[in-house]
């Protein structure tokens, strides 16, 4: 009874914040066959569900820049959780690819990671192989998703500020305790805490005990996690040191066949695509996961879910689908993005998200949208490496890492030097609302030379770069708090090019902190500011 009281006082406690006094039968009765957890084989099938099967990429992509209001036409095509959403306003509509399903679901993943750590305790502690790589497992799982909730739920880390910026619960030990109250904390205290799970982790980590390593916390996805966040947390040495473990010495073996993408046929059905891009056997994919969301449909060409808000045909055109660049022109890349314009739906996009029904009453055609996306990619960490360099001024071997990526990614022959990337980008124009470039004012949380440098240009080449390759992943709104880029909001005009600017988040707004679920609020857990 023990384990199964464990994992749902977590969930209740800490996300829905409801009194334990009226569950004590619910709880008592088994949701599986589960008595407890004393064997090897107990604690690596916990773990499956140390994943969780929500993902917060659809608010941080229309929080980003990487969106835009199509204007009063698209108004029927919407709905109250989007214009929320869009509009950096506090989220009151329940939705599966908002605030309230991804708190409950990551931190009911937390508390499974947390009972295998209990449980491989109880048994003597990680004396085997299997326990040993099991406990890697868990202390990773549970960074990664402290690691995601503070990045949606609080402000960007910043040395200066940590200390005292409010962070987020992380939870360490399975809760018994029947009414438990709980503090944010810092966002110090957040990351001390992940970089102590990473450490504790990565000796031990390895691949024997999975079944399917792509969807758990595999040797690579484990280096590419560790080099994301301490790229994050400004340890620019360790994030070089584990990108390339990560990425081994043959990074060119790791990244995605574009080639092989763009030869695979489509019409009007995506999916052959999508599911090649989320293949488990691909070298590039380091860890998939799953979740209930709409990602699937909202990256298509379906006209189903909300098209007011979106990556338009100007965007792309100006910013980065399909916008001249250092390497020439867009038609270069060897996987172009598709375009998808008729009517009231103006859309650029990337075959990446499949989607995919869970049917909860077939003959009523009631169903859960569900998608699978790349937690970790060899290409985004071979950009990640590159940024590192950037910042510990080895612009020779980022651009080594630059040139690698360019060339996957188009037919481009063009090899990029520092000082090639110097003056293409002083050479442009800084972005305007309705002259729009590649190129944003920086303001980040660190220390970087000034407007015109080698270091600048080169970071504004990098971040171009991610912005590709991440479109409809999420990773843009990270990249925007990190470099404290102000983000605009513009509607477009009935022609689709920018009519006026509704709002702008600066580097100091703190709507950059998604506001916690409602839920949570209201039993008493502490507000982000406003």
């Amino acid at each position: 009874m023990k384990a199964t009281k464990t994992i749902y006082n977590v969930t209740l406690a800490l996300v829905l914040g409801l009194s334990f006094a009226s569950c004590n039968d619910y709880l008592d009765e088994m949701p599986d066959n589960r008595t407890q957890v004393d064997t090897e084989d107990k604690v690596v099938r916990l773990l499956t569900g140390a994943y969780a099967g929500s993902t917060p990429i659809i608010m941080a992509e229309c929080t980003s820049d990487n969106i835009d209001d199509m204007g009063d036409s698209y108004s029927n095509y919407t709905s109250r959780f989007y214009d929320q959403l869009y509009n950096w306003q506090v989220l009151t509509e329940i939705d599966n690819d908002g605030p309230y399903f991804m708190w409950q679901q990551f931190y009911t993943s937390v508390a499974h990671a947390n009972l295998a750590l209990q449980s491989i305790e109880e048994m003597g502690g990680a004396t085997t192989q299997t326990l040993r790589e099991a406990k890697a497992e868990a202390l990773l799982a549970r960074a990664y998703h402290h690691y995601i909730l503070a990045y949606i739920f609080c402000l960007p880390y910043n040395p200066a500020t940590a200390a005292a910026d409010l962070g987020i619960t992380y939870m360490e030990e399975c809760e018994n305790s029947l009414n438990p109250s709980y503090s944010r904390g810092t966002l110090k205290e957040v990351y001390e805490k992940i970089d102590r799970d990473i450490q504790e982790a990565l000796p031990l980590v390895g691949d024997t005990h999975l079944d399917v390593p792509k969807y758990h916390f595999n040797r690579n996805a484990a280096y590419a996690f560790a080099a994301r966040f301490y790229l994050d947390y400004q340890k620019w040495d360790k994030a070089v040191e584990y990108a390339t473990e990560a990425l081994g010495s043959a990074p060119e073996t790791m990244l995605r066949d574009w080639d092989e993408m763009n030869a695979t046929p489509i019409t009007g059905d995506i999916t052959p695509r999508t599911n090649l891009y989320i293949d488990a056997s691909a070298n590039s994919n380091l860890m998939l996961m799953t979740a209930t969301s709409m990602l699937g449909f909202w990256n298509s060409n379906l006209l189903i879910g909300n098209r007011k808000y979106s990556h338009c045909t100007y965007l792309a055109d100006t910013e980065d689908l399909q916008a001249q660049n250092i390497w020439g022109s867009a038609y270069m890349m060897r996987c172009p993005a598709r375009s998808a314009i008729a009517g009231a739906f103006n859309r650029v996009f990337v075959c990446k998200s499949p989607f995919m029904y869970n049917w909860l009453d077939a003959q009523h055609q009631n169903f859960q949208a569900v998608t699978v996306y790349p937690a970790f990619k060899a290409d985004l960490t071979l950009l990640e490496r590159a940024e590192a360099y950037i910042m510990l001024k080895q612009y020779d071997k980022a651009c080594n890492d630059l040139n690698l990526w360019m060339h996957n990614w188009t037919t481009s022959t063009v090899t990029l030097t520092p000082e090639l990337v110097e003056k293409y980008y002083n050479d442009m124009d800084y972005w305007e609302w309705n002259a729009p470039t590649q190129k944003k004012r920086l303001h980040p949380m660190f220390a970087i030379d000034g407007p015109g440098s080698t270091q600048e240009c080169m970071l504004h080449c990098v971040l171009n770069f991610k912005r590709l390759e991440t479109v409809y992943e999420g990773y843009r709104w990270f990249d925007l708090k990190r470099y404290g880029i102000t983000v605009y909001r513009r509607t477009m005009n009935e022609s689709g090019k920018p009519l006026k600017v509704t709002d702008s988040m600066t580097v100091s707004d703190p709507r950059r902190a998604i506001q916690l679920p409602q839920e949570v609020l209201l039993a008493g857990y502490q507000p982000n500011p406003r």
